[in-house]
């Protein structure tokens, strides 16, 4: 009986602590950092930080301020980054949050409030279907099927 009790407390201990194999590097207000990160799952910066990185995801928080370059699938913005940032998923702003500097991104979402400002420009990984001009004989309208049928 006890030792369902301990079982159960463990447990839950452990879902509070990151996947094993998963690399989250956390920079704590006040703290300051100048450097590379590589190889990390999940970036959250709440100090200050100088960096060149590669992540899946980069957290800047609203105390964090964030200069470099910086290569990440989402980053969601609170306070303020200057530098060079490519997104290739979401780049989001939130209400007080600040991006400037060279900026690409595939999906960019500005919260009301946030700000913008830089090179900015969409990326070019996906690219629109390109419509044919002219018409194939599987792909015609009714209408035009009907007038060849009437001739």
């Amino acid at each position: 009986m006890f030792d369902k009790k301990e079982d159960n407390a463990t447990s839950a201990t452990d879902v509070f602590r990151p996947a094993k194999g998963s690399a989250k590097v956390v920079i704590g207000h006040g703290v300051q950092i100048v450097g590379e990160i590589k190889k990390s799952d999940e970036v959250q910066i709440d100090g200050e930080a100088d960096v060149t990185m590669k992540t899946d995801n980069l957290v800047v928080g609203a105390t964090g301020n964030c200069k470099g370059n910086i290569e990440t699938h989402n980053a969601d913005v609170w306070g303020e980054f200057d530098g060079e940032i490519k997104a290739s998923g979401t780049l989001t702003i939130q209400e007080q949050g600040k991006v400037s500097g060279n900026i690409e991104y595939q999906n960019l979402q500005i919260k009301l409030g946030g700000q913008i400002s830089g090179d900015i420009k969409l990326s070019d990984k996906i690219k629109p279907i390109k419509k044919d001009n002219k018409p194939s004989d599987d792909n015609v309208s009714m209408q035009e099927a009907m007038k060849k049928e009437e001739k």
